[in-house]
């Protein structure tokens, strides 16, 4: 199956997978994503973690959310 992602979520998506296991935190997502710094007050990371999550169905369970860190993708299932 198909799945239609946004660049940024595509972006999101590489990351993780070149990186399994590895928690990111919303700062280190933001800059290397956005390429900018991150204010903190935004909730554009969550937002495309919840979308990407969503269109990845079954397998958005795979990118967890790392309490009081931020998120990252099971190494293994």
């Amino acid at each position: 199956n198909r799945i239609e992602l946004t660049y940024k979520e595509f972006e999101l998506l590489h990351l993780f997978m070149l990186q399994p296991g590895t928690a990111f935190t919303r700062s280190r997502l933001f800059n290397e994503i956005w390429g900018m710094d991150y204010c903190g007050e935004t909730r554009t990371v969550d937002m495309h973690i919840r979308t990407l999550r969503q269109k990845l169905g079954k397998y958005g369970s795979l990118i967890e959310t790392v309490r009081n860190v931020g998120y990252r993708m099971e190494a293994e299932k």
